[in-house]
């Protein structure tokens, strides 16, 4: 059992001092160890003056929905002096997990490791609730960070951080496993080791078949476990990341930030600057979409898949960036989108609203009166040409709802996410709470029925719970809906996320007792 306490907790970076969300007073947050099969029981105590939820991203909580986390998805936050005990229980995970807030925008300070290293993350020198509530007035984009970080520190290319770079110190001759996980709130980005290459044997907590790369390409919520070799002159290279951002007109944090991989020993190289590795452009959308198609499942006698192979619920989603005209049904909302709108995001045209309690808890308790529909369509209810250059304005144009997909439980289930290019074709990195799933298809342009299943790989493709569509292109996952309760699926870039790039699944109880959800913890917390 742990006990983790929420609490402001001031921090200086970049020159200035800022108090912000903590665990423990640690930024990043505290380590989770575990082993395969293990429940451990985690209360978490809000000290802070804002509500606050947690999610455990990876793991599967077979029947246990309840600690997952979304606020008014499967709880309602945690208020400000309340606790509330949350039971995990790692069924089939291995390597590397994380646990992050998933309220709001908290997630930019109050996250954590499962035996994760290192983290990459984001910093503002605003506080981060006034830049979430400066994003949601506007109506347009949020803001861009001040820096990027590796294990919570900006690096040598920002103001006041030199002294205080993280460092890695390796011995001439020997291996390291590099654990690395994205903590940025709304950027892919490259991450690189200057003069080595990464070896990646696993992501999202399942073994992949070796893969070396000079790089990789990781998206927000994502995780990979990378063998690095101490095979160079001794001396300090900088391991530096910086964003993957493939929109047009669309601005990002466009800075580096570093870590220094040091060779023991005094060596002459110590005096001159470390070697700075090269990164893909910033726009490298070939890059980055060779880096994630090649990626492919151990799939061995000692750890076997099993992919679907007969789907019997298939759905086709878009995902879309958005925009509502102004005024907004009279108001005086501020729009400060392109053309003056105010930006919104969608699946299959539905930009999803929390409803007014969780709905894990109106599911279980048949609780009459709370507006969510159970009509999620499960194919685009406007059939175009999703990566068009020009598109109709009409189609930008969202309805705003609660709409719910229900599944039966044990159906085999295939869904593939469609990228449009309306307002701003863009990446999305698309999150399954509850599920790994396999990617067997991922390509370019418009997703075709009849030809692309064709070569959908089937045999050993990599076992993921975040999928990263291509901008103008798509990705397809099968996965089994063995799991009852209700979970979140949604893009993990936050300001996406907030405009209502979102769903839920509902997946049924089952007819056997190992096939009913858990019971629903006394001190579950009020709306």
């Amino acid at each position: 059992m742990t006990a983790d306490e929420v609490k402001e907790t001031s921090y200086q970076r970049l020159c200035e001092s800022k108090s912000i969300l903590t665990v423990n007073g640690q930024f990043p947050g505290p380590t989770i160890y575990a082993r395969k099969g293990e429940t451990i029981i985690v209360d978490v105590y809000n000290e802070g003056k804002t509500n606050i939820t947690i999610h455990w991203h990876g793991v599967k909580q077979p029947r246990n929905p309840w600690s997952d986390g979304p606020e008014y998805i499967t709880q309602c936050p945690i208020q400000p002096g309340s606790k509330f005990r949350q039971m995990l229980i790692f069924s089939d995970e291995e390597g590397t997990l994380w646990w992050h807030a998933h309220r709001e925008w908290d997630r930019a300070t109050v996250y954590g490791a499962i035996v994760v290293y290192p983290k990459l993350g984001e910093w503002w020198k605003e506080n981060i609730m006034l830049v979430y509530e400066q994003f949601i007035t506007s109506g347009g984009q949020p803001i861009d960070s001040d820096a990027y970080t590796i294990n919570g520190q900006p690096g040598d290319f920002y103001p006041c951080s030199e002294r205080e770079t993280f460092k890695l110190e390796v011995e001439c001759g020997k291996t390291y496993l590099l654990r690395i996980i994205n903590a940025a709130m709304n950027e892919m980005l490259f991450f690189r080791v200057a003069e080595h290459k990464l070896k990646v044997v696993g992501t999202d907590g399942s073994y992949t078949k070796p893969l070396t790369r000079e790089f990789i390409t990781i998206t927000p919520g994502q995780t990979f476990d990378c063998i690095l070799e101490a095979n160079q002159k001794p001396g300090r290279y900088y391991m530096a990341a910086r964003a993957y951002s493939s929109g047009v007109n669309v601005s990002f944090d466009n800075t580096t930030t570093t870590a220094i991989l040091e060779y023991k020993g005094n060596y002459d190289e110590y005096s001159s600057p470390p070697s700075l590795p090269d990164l893909p452009c910033y726009n490298d959308t070939l890059a980055s979409v060779d880096f994630s198609a090649s990626l492919r499942s151990l799939a061995s006698e000692d750890h076997p898949i099993s992919v679907p192979t007969e789907v019997k619920d298939r759905l086709i989603s878009t995902v879309s960036i958005n925009a509502y005209p102004c005024p907004i049904n009279g108001t005086n909302s501020t729009c400060q989108g392109p053309n003056g709108t105010r930006l919104a995001a969608s699946m299959n045209n539905i930009s999803f609203v929390n409803p007014s309690i969780d709905i894990l808890e109106a599911y279980y308790y048949h609780i009459k009166g709370v507006l969510f529909g159970e009509k999620f369509p499960k194919f685009p209810p406007y059939v175009f040409n999703y990566t068009a250059d020009v598109l109709p304005l009409q189609l930008e144009i969202p309805e705003s709802g609660t709409h719910v997909v229900m599944l039966k439980y044990n159906t085999t289930v295939e869904l593939v996410f469609q990228g449009t290019n309306l307002v701003a074709g863009i990446d999305h990195p698309m999150h399954l709470h509850g599920f790994n799933f396999y990617t067997v298809g991922l390509g370019l342009g418009n997703f075709d029925e009849g030809t692309d299943p064709l070569n959908y790989n089937l045999v050993d493709p990599p076992r993921q719970n975040t999928v990263a569509v291509p901008k103008r292109g798509w990705a397809a996952i099968r996965f089994k809906a063995d799991n009852p309760g209700v979970w979140f699926l949604h893009c993990h870039f936050e300001r996406h996320l907030t405009w209502g790039m979102r769903t839920v699944f509902i997946v049924r109880e089952g007819d056997c007792p190992d096939e009913k959800l858990l019971p629903r913890p006394l001190d579950m917390p009020l709306c």
